[in-house]
Order: C-alpha cells, then sequence, then structure tokens
C-alpha cells in the first residue's frame, strides 16, 4: 500500500512538473513573439492553449522568466542580443538627457530578456510629475501620459504617473517617482524583492564590458 501510494505520488507530481514546464514555455513564446509583457495574462493564454485550467500547474512568474531566456538563447540569440544592445544604447542616451532627474535603468532592458518588444524601463526623481512633462516639452518630445501600479512593499500598493516617448522607434517609459522613494526600490513583480536598478555610471559599465560595443556620441 505504501509503495503504491508513493508511486502515485511520485507520478502526480512529475505530471505537475510538466504541465507547469508547458505552461511555462507557452507563456514564454507569447511575450516573445507576442510583446504581452503581463506575466499573469501570458499564463492565463498559455494555460488555455495547452489545455489546463487547474490553477494548481500555473508555474510562478520566475519559471516563466527562466522560460523566456531559455526560448531566447535557443531561437532568437542573435536578434535578442541585437535587440538588447539596441535599447542599453538607447538607455544610455535617455539616461544621460534625464540625468537631472537621477534616472533609473529597471526591467527587462537591465536584466538582458529585453527583445524588439521591449521597451526602455526608467524610474526617475521628482517631487513634482510636471517638471519632468515640462522637461520633455521644453525640449520639443512629444509624449503619452499613463500612470502605473508598483507594490511598494508586501502590503502597500501606488500608482505613479508615467510619461511615454519614441526614441528612434525603441519606447521610452518613464515613471515618475518622488525624491524619497530613491531609496527604497518598489517590488520585482517576479520575485517580490525589491527592483534592480542600474545608474547611468552601471549602465556605462555594462556597456563597456560588451564585445562589440562603443560608445555612441
Amino acid at each position: 500500500m505504501h509503495k503504491t501510494a508513493g508511486y502515485h505520488r511520485i507520478h502526480a507530481e512529475g505530471r505537475t512538473h510538466q504541465l507547469r514546464r508547458r505552461v511555462a514555455l507557452e507563456a514564454a513564446r507569447l511575450i516573445r513573439e507576442h510583446g504581452i509583457r503581463d506575466y499573469q495574462l501570458a499564463k492565463r493564454k498559455a494555460a488555455q492553449h495547452v489545455g489546463v485550467s487547474d490553477e494548481g500547474y500555473l508555474p510562478r512568474n520566475r519559471e516563466i522568466e527562466e522560460a523566456l531566456r531559455e526560448h531566447q538563447r535557443l531561437f532568437r540569440a542573435k536578434e535578442q542580443v541585437h535587440a538588447l544592445r539596441a535599447r542599453r544604447e538607447t538607455a544610455r542616451d535617455a539616461m544621460r538627457f534625464l540625468e537631472r532627474f537621477e534616472p533609473r535603468l529597471v526591467g527587462a532592458v537591465l536584466e538582458g530578456t529585453a527583445d524588439t518588444h521591449s521597451p526602455v524601463k526608467l524610474h526617475v526623481f521628482d517631487d513634482s510629475a510636471e517638471h519632468v512633462s515640462g522637461f520633455l516639452h521644453d525640449h520639443g518630445i512629444a509624449f503619452e501620459t499613463r500612470a502605473h501600479t508598483f507594490r511598494l512593499d508586501r502590503q502597500r500598493s501606488g500608482e505613479f504617473p508615467a510619461l511615454l516617448f519614441d526614441a528612434d522607434g525603441v519606447t521610452v517609459d518613464v515613471t515618475v517617482f518622488p525624491r524619497d522613494a530613491l531609496r527604497q526600490a518598489p517590488l520585482d513583480r517576479i520575485d517580490e524583492r525589491p527592483q534592480q536598478r542600474a545608474t547611468l555610471a552601471t549602465l556605462d559599465a555594462m556597456l563597456a564590458e560588451e564585445p562589440g560595443i562603443g560608445n555612441r556620441e
């Protein structure tokens, strides 16, 4: 009896792992090929495609992130490297331009999973979002206004203004935080730890270490 129960438990665990893996791989494909950036949406669509309705078979965001990296490595390596490099150079230009607002690079461009669908995501810091929008306006840059919601910690969320503009065909998505938010990053959507943020100096160092990338002045 115990051996039989153990076999069924192991078999069930193996099936759960296989289904979670299939959903994660399908979600990664949807993210890569259709530009879906909402992991929950990608997860739900992937589950429908695979034929999974039990939430117990849904992968964690980290599993999707790992599947996305694997998909890029296997199927889109050269294209992804080029897209990432171009977006990091765009991020450098945008951060230089917005330097007075202490910009920080976040998201896929920093983490290395950016592709042709990925915007450059920046956090900037000023107690008035109008200062940032006025700066863009004064330099003749057309932009859209939106709002992004972030988890500030395990209990609190907050909505912050965002300004989106085009830089040579790449979307730059700038979220404006108050100055005191520079000390504490919001939680990452994947692992709920403080989000990684990079300064311009850090990005310059990353670009300098990448082969074949020169300074674009």
